[in-house]
């Protein structure tokens, strides 16, 4: 008789043995879905991972059926799937629901996939006749207001006469409520009105993006031809190459040939971005070029979407060429070569939660190795780990330091915010000088780029009597002001509450926003210039796939000039127009609890900077800050990553922190805190046995509850050359001895391995 081992989509640790009924015998096969029973009755889309003859010593059950002819499933991710398992120490249940799209994990039947996109009704596309609709509606507030919004973005509001100055964009409802803050009631209305109306339209999953055209690869200027070269050299000696290019120095032309090369030697290439915004300028860059081998892959698109896209890879004609976000390392690929990891640095590349919590850069390098692959990693701030590695001779090193055409680096103007309160010079948010570089700008018909690492209105709202500040009931961390959505919002749990009207502490009724979000800046900007054609890109205008495209088009056609956004705007945009980049508040990043915070900073700033002055003359960026003088301030200013890179390796080896030691970070959770605060002490003593001083805590995180949960910390600092295979089985030990006491059922122990 034939039995399976398989992987089940649970949190569960190893695979799990079924038998197989004769008739299904024939149909068993590695890599197959099959319907298994698992506990009482509940039925699961379970993986098959060996088939074997080794009857067990216990009592199996039959699987239910084999849903698959060929396999979902190659050896390569399979070992690639352990692999994550033992380094990340996470379940291979957990892996699977990570790597598999949702879609594989049921049986699908397929239907085109359509989307509801909303138009403009017939009897209103005159400008006469749209100053009526609006009039209709001057009660109806909220639907005029939706209606502003769409005559927007799709561009019926350049009408003149009954001819738009701009081709008619198609919109999707979803991305009309996203837009205009509305409810589908309000959509509904205008639907009903018959100023509106709906209709269904069929989606595309795939990339038909026609035939490649390599003609259009453009030739490297010499420092890019340098650097090619060099990268090509290094990729004899080293599996991993280091690309350390000033911001708008053309490394994705280089990349581009890269991959040209890899397709003329019949090899596949993963591009990985950090952020899906990316995604959007590159597509049409790579599309242009490599047509319809490339394919792309990341969270935004639908489970049946990205189950086609696997299929697609497992057939004789997959995509060559793949771009996509930290998910698209899961994919299958049969002929691997290459794989680009672009802004290497960005710590978007790290998965927080749920399990597995993996970094895509470490396991992208391990999915090379499997296939003898080579990696390149490129960025303009690379990570200390990264440059570390590069120094030591672990990694390749190429350095790209001039800008392409010989831009000049922008010049930073530092503004002290501290002088400028003081003596009550700031307009809200904003200084004199950047006041005055974006009325320049905006003149002299340029783009401007705000910085605003914190979305919403304000990050909190407090009582200006008694200083009573509205918290989470869930979480412990003050609510953040939506002004938009006229709502309170804890960015944790995603909870949601109404704005109090009177303190409930002392009954006062003073109650204000402190701080600074992207949405109180964008306020600020149409009162101080309403002449700019105004965006915002934050996680709350970008909650579809349309809206990163509508946004980013927008900004690059110049049908919006100034741009406000969180670090979504640092990452890696080419936009040829902007003149001006404003960093409101430097000292956010700067004051942030972790060790990390000077790098993150650095990289961020150093980022959003390379954003001004890409294409035309050098560009202004004013950085905004407290403290001046401090010597991070200067090296951002002067593009010294060299002496911030060696002042930060000085300060890790002091502290014993990477690049010199590993990080395991330990939370324990539990809805009661008297249970976790014991347990987490009776924890860090077991650990202590086996650890040392290696061990520290436990401790309070930052934010110490979460979704009613009470969290503590254990940190593990293990220096370079530990054993860390038995490294992890104490700590598997230590968790299993803690989980089986009756009074700790209910207590949930995990590891985050290479925190960020």
């Amino acid at each position: 008789m034939k039995y399976v081992n398989v992987i089940v989509p649970l949190p569960l640790e190893g695979t799990f043995t079924y038998s197989v009924p004769n008739q299904l015998e024939d149909s068993v096969r590695f890599g197959v879905r099959v319907a298994v029973t698992f506990g009482t009755s509940k039925v699961h889309t379970a993986i098959v991972v060996k088939v074997h003859e080794e009857q067990p010593s216990f009592n199996v059950k039959d699987i239910i059926d084999v849903i698959d002819s060929t396999p979902m499933l190659i050896e390569q991710q399979y070992r690639l799937w352990q692999w994550l398992s033992n380094y990340y120490m996470a379940s291979l249940g957990d892996v699977y629901n990570a790597a598999l799209p949702a879609g594989l994990k049921v049986e699908e039947n397929y239907r085109p996939r359509t989307e509801t996109y909303i138009d403009l009704a017939e009897p209103f596309r005159s400008e006469q006749s749209l100053h009526v609709a609006m009039d209709m509606l001057q009660r109806a507030h909220n639907q005029q207001d939706a209606l502003a919004h769409f005559l927007h973005i799709s561009h019926w509001e350049t009408l003149e006469g009954d001819q738009t100055q701009e081709p008619v964009v198609d919109i999707t409802r979803e991305e009309l409520m996203n837009v205009a803050h509305c409810s589908y009631a309000v959509v509904k209305k205008l639907i009903e009105r018959k100023i509106l109306f709906a209709y269904e339209q069929e989606v595309g999953r795939l990339n038909h993006g026609g035939e490649e055209h390599l003609e259009n690869v453009k030739r490297l200027n010499e420092a890019q031809q340098s650097a090619y070269d060099q990268i090509l050299f290094q990729f004899f000696k080293k599996d991993v190459v280091l690309l350390h290019g000033v911001t708008s120095s053309g490394k994705t032309e280089i990349y581009i040939h890269l991959i040209k090369k890899a397709l003329e030697e019949k090899k596949q290439v993963l591009y990985l971005l950090p952020e899906i915004a990316l995604t959007v300028q590159i597509t049409s860059r790579l599309r242009h070029v490599f047509g319809n081998q490339l394919g792309i892959y990341h969270s935004k698109y639908s489970d049946a979407e990205r189950v086609e896209i696997w299929k697609k890879q497992l057939s004789s004609n997959p995509y060559n060429v793949v771009l996509g976000a930290r998910s698209a390392v899961f994919l299958p690929f049969s002929r691997l070569g290459l794989v680009i990891i672009d802004e290497e640095h960005e710590t978007s590349f790290k998965q927080q939660d749920p399990s597995p919590r993996y970094h895509a850069r470490s396991v992208a390098i391990v999915l090379a190795n499997m296939y003898k692959a080579k990696v390149l990693l490129g960025t303009a701030t690379p990570s200390m780990e990264s440059y570390y590695n590069a120094e030591q001779g672990k990694y390749g090193l190429v350095t790209l330091n001039t800008r392409y055409k010989d831009i000049e680096l922008p010049e930073i103007n530092v503004v002290d915010t501290k002088d400028l309160q003081h003596r009550k010079m700031m307009t809200g948010p904003f200084s004199p000088s950047l006041i005055g570089a974006i009325k320049n700008a905006l003149q002299n018909d340029q783009q401007v780029i705000l910085f605003q690492n914190r979305r919403g209105f304000a990050p909190m709202v407090e009582c200006r009597t008694c200083g009573w500040v509205p918290k989470c009931t869930n979480c412990d961390v003050s609510l953040t002001f939506h002004k938009n959505m006229n709502q309170l919002t804890c960015h944790y749990c995603g909870f949601t509450y109404q704005v109090p009207t009177v303190c409930p502490a002392c009954g006062a009724t003073d109650l204000r926003g402190r701080g600074y979000g992207t949405e109180k800046v964008e306020e600020y900007v149409q009162q101080l210039f309403p002449e700019a054609r105004v965006a915002r890109m934050d996680l709350d205008t970008t909650r579809t796939r349309n809206a990163y495209e509508r946004l980013i088009d927008d900004f690059s056609n110049g049908r919006t000039n100034l741009l406000i956004g969180t670090q979504m705007v640092s990452k890696g945009l080419d936009f040829g127009n902007v003149s001006v980049v404003g960093i409101l508040d430097a000292d956010t990043m700067l004051n942030y609890p972790d060790f990390r915070s000077y790098e993150h900073a650095y990289m961020m700033m150093s980022q959003v900077s390379g954003r001004a002055g890409r294409k035309g003359k050098q560009g202004k960026v004013y950085l905004q800050t407290k403290n001046k003088d401090l010597r991070l301030i200067h090296q951002v200013v002067h593009n010294d990553f060299s002496s911030f890179y060696h002042d930060l390796l000085e300060e890790r080896k002091s502290f014993l922190y990477p690049p010199f030691y590993h990080l395991v970070y330990i939370y324990l959770r539990h809805r009661h805190e008297d249970i976790v605060e014991t347990a987490s002490v009776e924890l860090g003593s077991r650990l202590r046995q086996w650890f040392g001083d290696r061990i520290l805590g436990p401790d309070k995180p930052a934010v110490s509850r979460v979704k009613n949960l009470f969290i503590r910390k254990l940190v593990i600092k293990l220096e370079n050359g530990i054993d860390q295979k038995m490294v992890r089985q104490y700590l598997r030990l230590a968790q299993q001895q803690m989980t089986e006491q009756r009074s700790y059922a209910a207590l949930q122990i995990y590891f985050d391995i290479d925190p960020l």
